[in-house]
């Protein structure tokens, strides 16, 4: 498969201190990479670089196609905001649209069929500060792929969630990759990454990248982890307490 994203060398500063180093990657068109690593690794810097929102230090990132589509974790909202969960999904569409900004039946389309593959088409009128976490997060996902990128970037967009709202998203990322698309996912759950394609081990600069087979091995989790991964039995445990497993 073609190539969809490219690092060499990539990094980041912030002033004087390095949150991302040494990143050489290599994701092609119908893939899945998760990012894997502790609390402050540069996991969200590196998906900042790749959708042009942080700009690298040094080093060079090329992306096959158009702007990578970048989804960040469900916040609180301001209740004052009024924009419903179709509102905030068209958002992603405004950027592609013509020079007198109007709504085509092409880009109606992509929010009416990202709206029913993360299952909140039933939700459209809704307000969306009113929705729980679970949805709130279907609603970003929504607008991610409504955005029509062939890269897609998560941002830890299963962590905390309801079951339901999990298995749909996890479904779509599948889905996504199945259709040609490259995702790029971070996260702290080990099962989560396991079900990826490639696996990016990452403390600033990236301890191991390759299989999840080859990546998550107890050597490399304990580089990475130290004292916050455990081994219980045959299975590895990830002790964090800023995050749910």
């Amino acid at each position: 498969m073609p190539v969809a994203i490219t690092t060499r060398r990539l990094e980041v500063r912030f002033g004087d201190t390095v949150a991302l180093a040494h990143v050489d990657l290599e994701i092609p068109h119908g893939s899945s990479l998760a990012v894997i690593g502790p609390n402050g690794s540069g996991k969200s810097t590196l998906l900042g670089a790749l959708a042009g929102t942080l700009a690298p230090s040094a080093g060079e990132i090329a992306i096959g196609g158009a702007r990578p589509a970048l989804v960040q974790q469900s916040t609180d909202v301001d209740r004052s905001l009024p924009i419903t969960v179709r509102d905030t999904v068209s958002l992603a569409r405004y950027p592609s649209l013509g020079l007198l900004g109007r709504f085509r039946a092409e880009d109606r389309r992509a929010v009416d069929e990202a709206l029913e593959r993360l299952a909140v088409d039933d939700l459209a009128g809704r307000q969306f500060h009113d929705l729980s976490g679970g949805q709130r997060q279907r609603v970003l996902v929504a607008q991610g792929l409504a955005q029509g990128s062939e890269v897609l970037l998560l941002d830890e967009p299963v962590n905390g969630l309801d079951v339901v709202s999990r298995t749909v998203i996890l479904e779509v990322i599948d889905e996504e990759v199945a259709e040609g698309r490259a995702v790029v996912v971070t996260t702290h759950d080990l099962e989560d990454a396991r079900r990826c394609d490639a696996v990016l081990l990452l403390d600033t600069s990236p301890i191991a990248v390759g299989t999840p087979e080859e990546v998550l091995t107890e050597d490399h989790l304990r580089r990475a982890f130290g004292g916050r991964f455990v081994r219980v039995g045959d299975e590895f445990v990830l002790d964090d307490p800023h995050h749910s497993h």
